[in-house]
Parts: structure tokens; C-alpha cells; sequence
């Protein structure tokens, strides 16, 4: 059993390791007696705990098998038995380190890794370490890290904005020889979680599989970027627009749509077009939300150059006038 589900037989049933079978006895029918369910009609506690008493006295109450849980813990079941793809004969080991050694041995081997492209990809994993994915330094993993009972895998998916956004199909190879299809849904986010039961590696112990957790990473987009759950782009308009306003077209993850831009926007200000960012989980869209930013020109025509430089002697404005003050 995994070392989280360890229970501690003597702890259950109240009696020090050097209890002999008579004491062991004597505290189990008190013990059952208290919670036998017939005493507790109704009682799931009393319940749970009357099958916990029973677990540690057929247990403690046989020699032999008390004799391999003594020595070997929460392993001690393994006899005779599947352990990560091999008989278990714990006559052959001195202690307990020694056959945690030879398992550890055993098992210290990962997923290989095959041939990727765009639709298929090999990835290998590491196993968490805790019982549940650590995603705090998430990379694209060469192998395994130290065996650990856990059989939960994790791995790094790359996707285009489109693909995040639109949804695809992708095609991976694990440990360069079994292929898996997954479906990406429409809207994953940069660093979320894709479950894919089933697919991590084999529990040694249990000979379960865990799940793999696809964690999503995303190639940069030249012109979107993300906001938590908004997106964000930076609009350019030239000097003349940022003066007079008027609209503008605007590119947004649906298509392009026309966006008033207010007379005397000042450079860096930002829209909001509502309903024009990213999908979300439980349904809706988030924000498009829309930086201004001046550009002068940079290459001016005569007639250009002749008009900035009239301009220039009429305007009346002084975007300084207030640094005297400072």
C-alpha cells in the first residue's frame, strides 16, 4: 500500500510492539465491543472504525504476518504478491533497507522519449514527488525524478494562440511507443491543467497508472497578449487621430470591429471592448482591452513637414506649462 495509507496496527488497537497475543486479543474484544455496529446502529464512525480494529487484529493476531510487518511495514502485504512487475520473497532481504533498495533499484527507469512534430510530440515525465502535480517549475522533463509511489506524470504541452483559442486534437507519443490522442478544449489558458486519466506512470506497488497533467504553455502572439483573464494589444494612432478622434478598426480575436476613439486621447490610455477577450471555463468571454499609443510620424512629406511647422507657430497649447511648479 502507499506509504500516505501506512496505518500503525498498534496505534489502532492501543497496545505496545511487545504485547503478546493474549494482551492483543483481550483489547480487541473490548475495542470490538465499543464498536461493534450493532452497538452503533447508524454510526458510519463506529462503523469505520470497527472495520480499522478488525484490519489490525487479523494482522497482529498472526504470528507471521505479524512478524513481516514488523520487519517490513507498510510492505509487508507483498508476499507472494505483484510489486511493480515482480515477485516479492522477503526471505531473501536482511532489512527493510535492503528491499526498499532493491525496489528503488527497480524502478528507477522513465518514459524514453520518440520523434515529434507539430501534430505529434514525445514527451517524459517526472513523477510527483507529494501525491499530486507540482506545476511550480514545470518544464518539459527528460525522465523521471526519484520513484516516488505516486504514479501521477506531468508534462509541458506547447500550443499556438489559435489552438489554445479555438480548440484542437493532438496526438502524443508517450515514452516513444504508446500514442495517445487528446482533445485540447476551446479556451485553454496559459498554465492550465489538461487531465488525461490513465496515462501516467504504472504504480509500482499497485500496478495502477496515474494520470498525466498536461500543463499549457503558449507561443507568444505578435500583437495579443494576456491580462489574467483579459487580452491586451497596443493600438498605434497617428497624431491627427489622437487629436480629432474618430473610429478605428481594431483587430480582436473574432474578427475586426470598429472602436471610437475619443478626441484628446492621451497616449497609453486604454478601451475596453466587452466581450471581445477569452473564452472562459464556465462559459462567457472576458475584455479586449485596448492601449493607445501616438506615433509621430517618421517620414514627412514636404507639404506634411510645411503644415506640422504652421502648426507649430498657431498652436496655443503647452503640454509644459506645468513643470515651473514641480
Amino acid at each position: 500500500m502507499p506509504s500516505t495509507d501506512f496505518k500503525d496496527y498498534y496505534k489502532i488497537l492501543g497496545v505496545s510492539k511487545s504485547a503478546n497475543e493474549a494482551e492483543v486479543k483481550r483489547v480487541f474484544r473490548k475495542l470490538a465491543r465499543k464498536y461493534h455496529p450493532d452497538m452503533n446502529p447508524g454510526d458510519k464512525t463506529a462503523e469505520a472504525k470497527f472495520k480499522e480494529i478488525n484490519e489490525a487484529y487479523e494482522v497482529l493476531s498472526d504470528p507471521d504476518k505479524r512478524q513481516k510487518y514488523d520487519q517490513f511495514g507498510q510492505y509487508w502485504n507483498q508476499t507472494g504478491g505483484q510489486a511493480g512487475g515482480f515477485d516479492v520473497d522477503f526471505g531473501q532481504y536482511g532489512s527493510f533497507d535492503d528491499f526498499i533498495n532493491e525496489l528503488l533499484g527497480r524502478f528507477s527507469g522513465g518514459f524514453g522519449s520518440g520523434a515529434s512534430s507539430s501534430t505529434e510530440r514525445s514527451y517524459s515525465y517526472r513523477t510527483s514527488t507529494s501525491g499530486s502535480p507540482d506545476f511550480g517549475g514545470f518544464q518539459d522533463f527528460s525522465g523521471f525524478n526519484s520513484p516516488s509511489i505516486s504514479a501521477d506524470s506531468e508534462a509541458e504541452l506547447r500550443l499556438t494562440f489559435t489552438e489554445a483559442l479555438q480548440g484542437v486534437e493532438k496526438r502524443l507519443t508517450i515514452g516513444g511507443t504508446e500514442t495517445i490522442t487528446v482533445q485540447i478544449p476551446a479556451g485553454a489558458k496559459p498554465d492550465s491543467r489538461i487531465r488525461v486519466r490513465g496515462k501516467g506512470q504504472m504504480n509500482p506497488l499497485t500496478q495502477s497508472r496515474g494520470d498525466l497533467y498536461l500543463k499549457v504553455k503558449l507561443d507568444p502572439h505578435p500583437f495579443f497578449k494576456f491580462d489574467k483573464d483579459n487580452i491586451v494589444c497596443e493600438l498605434p494612432i497617428a497624431p491627427d487621430e489622437a487629436v480629432l478622434g474618430g473610429k478605428i478598426d481594431v483587430p480582436t480575436l473574432t474578427g475586426t470591429v470598429s472602436m471610437n476613439i475619443p478626441a484628446g486621447i492621451k497616449s497609453g490610455q486604454a478601451l475596453r471592448l466587452r466581450g471581445k477577450g477569452w473564452p472562459r471555463a464556465k462559459g462567457g468571454t472576458s475584455d479586449l482591452v485596448v492601449k493607445v499609443q501616438i506615433v509621430p510620424p517618421s517620414n514627412l512629406s514636404q507639404t506634411e513637414r510645411e503644415l506640422y511647422e504652421k502648426l507649430a507657430t498657431l498652436r496655443h497649447f503647452d503640454p509644459r506649462s506645468h513643470l515651473p511648479k514641480v
